[in-house]
């Protein structure tokens, strides 16, 4: 017996990063219209994850995937990118090309029970074989790109040219863009600089954004308002529609200061992430309290990525130097065990102590709450690695953001944002580069500086996308009218409710 309601399938890449925006993305499709049955598509700890992040009355359903890490050369029960190393990254990547035959599978079993296809399927830019799943069952076909519209142009510019290659200059021009936005070959991650069109990673990136080109319409993680250059860069490199369906954050996340938190002072397990705090919401809170507004400096490079020994000490120098109070999430460094516990031990000698005896520092080994750290007053910058939803929930809140890119889109995200944003100032790049402690002072000193400089623009500035950002996420308050992005994702939704040409920017 066929199923009364449309059906839309949404495949995340296997990243945190990834999931969380899908999920979002869902709900959102959801709260706008009615008359969808929504299902989320992964690997069984994914879904594991997801589950424990949504509500039991929820009507996004969510449906499982085969995946044996072990196939692959994997260690058990790896499905997802979190605290993998570099080497690890490259062959999960491939491997999860294999999820094709078993998403075919489950796509037949559902138009079996609901009598027709899909009617489309939203797949990761690092899903491209979705679309040639979508377009042989005649659902249509959907990419979602969890990134900004500037990092994922550069992003896809760059691996599918490599242009790097066709030049002896350090700096070079990316297809798409503007010549007066030179790119620099020393800002690239080392796997980037490495790559010559027969490398692994290579072969990975460019079939599966070739593929996710030939997709009917595009999907994006921004907001119109904040990122015209990026928006019209990708549209005129795809030469196809892309909606601004940002921002994609919790609603609780857009209310200036109010956030609240997402598990209660005992909770075990944080509800939106589904992840073990390595600090209670409580603790942190008496913390943040005990100091001044745009006081704190919050430290924290994202699930995915770490830094060395070397500048793990160097950090901790400066810090301690600086005097600026912190919250900093520790992870083990670069060549020790991503999964195991951060003991510490490469900080300098007696530095955890005394920072949490004078409160100048708040150390936290594992996972910290951050929308509500980045919403509470005291927070004054975020040193981020400037992955794209660290990026939404800092500017979300009006912080500014000292840069330290990893890998990914994020050298991008970070170009965007000191160039055409003026949000940023970057201390450092990947993990190869030499960082000393006088640096880290220096220029923790200049974003603080609220009263003069470049810290007060760069706080202005934070403050003012902050504004478009919140104002992206319902209606406009002092006008009355739906903004631009919510106007596009409802355009998207009734379109392909519809069924008629997709008709979009």
């Amino acid at each position: 017996m066929g199923s009364e309601h449309e059906h839309i399938l949404m495949l995340p890449f296997l990243a945190q990063g990834h999931l969380i925006p899908f999920l979002e993305l869902a709900r959102k499709i959801h709260q706008r219209i009615a008359g969808f049955t929504i299902t989320i598509v992964s690997t069984p700890l994914n879904i594991h994850y997801l589950r424990s992040t949504i509500s039991s009355h929820s009507n996004i359903y969510l449906a499982e995937l085969p995946f044996c890490s072990t196939d692959h050369g994997l260690q058990p029960d790896t499905e997802n990118t979190e605290k993998l190393s570099a080497n690890n990254l490259l062959t999960f990547c491939h491997a999860s090309v294999t999820l094709e035959a078993p998403f075919r599978n489950l796509v037949h079993d559902i138009m079996e029970q609901d009598g027709r296809p899909p009617l489309c399927i939203i797949s990761d830019v690092f899903f491209g074989w979705a679309v040639n799943v979508a377009k042989s069952v005649g659902s249509k076909s959907v990419t979602f790109t969890t990134c900004g519209a500037y990092g994922t142009a550069a992003y896809m510019s760059f691996w599918l040219n490599l242009p790097h290659r066709h030049t002896d200059c350090e700096e070079f021009t990316l297809p798409g863009f503007p010549d007066s936005h030179r790119f620099h070959r020393s800002h690239l991650h080392q796997s980037a600089k490495a790559a010559d069109g027969a490398d692994k990673w290579s072969a990975f990136m460019q079939s599966q954004i070739s593929l996710s080109l030939l997709s009917q319409v595009w999907l994006c993680n921004t907001v119109e308002e904040i990122e015209p250059l990026g928006l019209e860069v990708l549209r005129k490199y795809l030469k196809l529609p892309v909606c601004a369906v940002g921002p994609l954050l919790s609603s609780a996340a857009l209310k200036k200061g109010s956030y609240s938190s997402p598990f209660g002072s005992n909770s075990h397990v944080c509800q939106r992430t589904g992840k073990k705090p390595g600090i209670f919401h409580k603790k942190c809170l008496e913390w943040l309290n005990i100091h001044g507004p745009d006081s704190v400096v919050y430290i924290s490079f994202g699930s995915q990525n770490t830094i060395s020994a070397s500048q793990m000490r160097e950090l901790a120098l400066g810090l301690e130097v600086c005097g600026k109070p912190f919250i900093w999430v520790l992870r083990p460094p670069i060549r020790f065990d991503m999964k195991g516990e951060s003991r510490g031990g490469w900080l300098p000698e007696g530095f955890e102590k005394r920072m949490t005896d004078s409160k100048q520092g708040l150390l936290v080994h594992n996972w910290a709450p951050q929308l509500e750290i980045l919403a509470h007053e005291s927070t004054g910058a975020f040193l981020s690695h400037c992955g794209w939803n660290s990026v939404l929930e800092s500017l979300s809140q009006g912080v500014p953001i000292i840069g330290w890119p990893m890998g990914a889109e994020q050298t991008y995200n970070t170009k965007m944002l000191v160039e055409e944003m003026g949000v940023c100032e970057v201390l450092a790049r990947a993990v190869q580069c030499d960082v000393a402690g006088k640096e880290v002072k220096r220029v923790i000193e200049l974003v603080m500086d609220k009263k003069k400089g470049k810290g007060l623009e760069m706080k202005k500035k934070a403050a003012e996308i902050g504004e478009r950002i919140r104002a992206a996420a319902g209606k406009d308050q002092d006008h009355g009218k739906d903004v631009p992005s919510i106007k596009a994702l409802d355009q998207f939704v009734r379109t392909i409710l519809t069924k008629t040409t997709l008709d979009l920017p």
